[in-house]
């Protein structure tokens, strides 16, 4: 980020007012908006392939972690116009102008609205009804993260019982995340139910533990099997995004053999980088690797049935 002679910005080719650079928006550990934008200029490279293409919805906090928080999805009118967008159908009816990050400077200029969490369709603009991929989010019960992280080696042993190879990520809040890279040949009207009998696999073959109840009176401290996010307009966090909690924690993608050791806000603004200098990407070609659920299907139905029985 270099500073032009009118007192604008040069991030990534383009030309951004930026304002209020000092204000603190994470107040422990002193994280300002300034450093909320040098982290989004840094951080481009990595985080751009797993958002390039997908409709966007930020979260927002101008006044930081102490003030009011909103989503934002549409586009507004005091956007530049290099600023990506798509016209999404409503399933309600109508439409919405959908932000869409393009380039890097994209981030930048959100990072300046102060959105400091960025949430990803898992289907990107050119087939909004096909997604690429499936997503799991698993947060612990009040007795603890073992529970969490046990109901994440449960789904991933499923999936592998599938064929369908795994991709893990810590929410940067309180859990992990289980996604599966997906060929795009099924829409969500195929892709939700199976997500949803994923979880009841899961959920059923240790119920005193798992659940797929909705409802959060009716889990008794058992570990929800969220798999809601799989359907038209729902979104997920992104990888590397960061996360309106204290300490300014990054949803990071880990292997999992790692699972045990990092917690979910383990990595954050100030040290993520130190990590990708010491490792690739887990996920740095994950969506070059879509799989099809066509041949997993009839399998998951051979579980579905053993676990009812």
């Amino acid at each position: 980020m270099s500073r032009t002679d009118d007192g604008e910005y040069e991030i990534h080719g383009r030309t951004l007012g930026l304002s209020s650079l000092d204000k603190v928006l994470f107040p422990d550990p002193g994280i300002t908006k300034g450093e909320l934008i040098d982290y989004h200029e840094r951080i481009a490279e990595v985080l751009l392939p797993h958002l390039r293409g997908r409709p966007v919805a930020i979260k927002r906090l101008p006044d930081g972690l102490d003030g009011a928080s909103f989503f934002q999805k549409s586009v507004a009118s005091h956007f530049p116009p290099w600023v990506g967008s798509v016209e999404v159908p409503k399933r309600q009816g109508g439409t919405i102008e959908h932000i869409v990050v393009s380039e890097p400077a994209t981030l930048s200029y959100l990072a300046n609205l102060a959105a400091i969490e960025l949430h990803a369709w898992t289907s990107r603009t050119d087939d909004l009804e096909r997604p690429d991929q499936l997503v799991f989010d698993l947060d612990p019960p009040a007795d603890g993260l073992d529970a969490a992280r046990d109901a994440a080696r449960r789904v991933k042993e499923v999936l592998d019982e599938l064929g369908l190879p795994t991709l893990l990520k810590t929410s940067g809040s309180k859990g992990y995340h289980v996604h599966v890279a997906l060929a795009r040949r099924d829409d969500f009207e195929v892709v939700r139910p199976f997500a949803a009998d994923v979880a009841r696999v899961v959920a059923a073959r240790d119920p005193r533990r798992f659940t797929v109840e909705q409802r959060k009176d009716a889990r008794r401290g058992r570990v929800f099997i969220d798999h809601l996010r799989n359907a038209y307009g729902q979104t997920a966090i992104a990888p590397y995004s960061v996360r309106a909690r204290p300490g300014a924690p990054v949803a990071t993608p880990i292997d999992w053999d790692e699972l045990h050791d990092v917690e979910p806000a383990r990595y954050g603004v100030r040290n993520v980088f130190r990590r990708l200098g010491q490792r690739e990407d887990p996920w740095h070609a994950a969506w070059d690797r879509g799989q099809d659920l066509t041949s997993a299907r009839d399998t998951l139905d051979a579980l579905l049935e053993d676990a009812g029985r």
